[in-house]
């Protein structure tokens, strides 16, 4: 079906993975249109409770691919609001989990896809860089709002100004990812995580992204005040009516994902 995206599904969970090994998984414009499709379809498919995001080879995503690029000739804001906007606005607000298997090195706009997802397994191989300023450009794909939230302002600035890749044992010490496995491992455990996700409460794992995101531009009072809306949605699922009967039956709930 795709040129440069593979996808598979495994009972709840959509696996997709970025295609271009030749070129470590760089972005160019089949890329962008294909990965933006596969995940609103698996956005819009209710038999999909989880996505899992990885790259084929021994990269999960190297950033844009520059080849044939000339400074000045391409708008590249409008090639952000065109392309790596929607795959980042795409992961963040769909009401599914997103886990990234990041198997590779994850530079620039990878790393930036990397960040966008929910949870994120890493292999011991793996790499983040904020690329971007060894060509003069600055943080894009989300990397100016996600990467302070996982480390701090200082430490993202250090990132985003030195261009150095962060290994995958330090990017666990600073919470760039959730867990760091041995390369053979790292499908296994993303599908074991994913498995979870899409046997579990999907319209709750939905409100919470609405929540967590919204939280972050809101002070206390907003926060209480938004969680009380979202709680009401919550109330009214039928997941919420799964869980409270399993609760009193004393037995394991059986989710549908509404």
């Amino acid at each position: 079906m795709y040129e440069t995206v593979l996808t598979e599904d495994r009972e709840g969970v959509r696996v997709i993975t970025l295609n271009r090994p030749d070129v470590l998984n760089a972005f160019d414009a089949k890329l962008g249109e294909e990965l933006l499709d596969a995940l609103a379809k698996a956005d819009g498919d209710a038999q999909v409770r989880c996505v899992v995001l990885t790259g084929a080879g021994r990269a999960f995503c190297s950033g844009a691919d520059l080849r044939g690029h000339t400074p000045g000739e391409t708008s590249l804001g409008a090639l952000l609001r065109a392309r790596y906007n929607r795959i980042i606005l795409r992961l963040r607000t769909t009401e599914k989990p997103v886990v990234a298997a990041v198997n590779g090195v994850a530079a620039g706009a990878g790393c930036n896809l990397a960040l966008a997802a929910d949870l994120r397994v890493a292999s011991d191989r793996a790499s983040f860089i904020e690329v971007f300023t060894r060509v003069g450009l600055i943080p894009d794909s989300g990397g100016t709002w996600l990467l302070p939230r996982f480390v701090g302002v200082g430490r993202a600035l250090e990132m985003m100004f030195f261009a150095e890749p962060v290994d995958a044992a330090a990017s666990e010490r600073l919470g760039l990812v959730n867990r760091v496995v041995p390369a053979d491992d790292l499908m296994p455990r993303a599908l074991e995580w994913a498995a979870r996700l899409a046997q579990g409460p999907t319209r709750a794992y939905g409100l919470i992204k609405r929540g967590v995101d919204r939280a972050l531009a809101l002070d206390l009072r907003g926060a209480l005040e938004y969680e009380a809306y979202l709680q009401e949605i919550a109330g009214r699922s039928e997941d919420h009516r799964e869980g409270v009967a399993a609760f009193l039956a004393k037995r394991a709930p059986a989710y549908v994902g509404r």
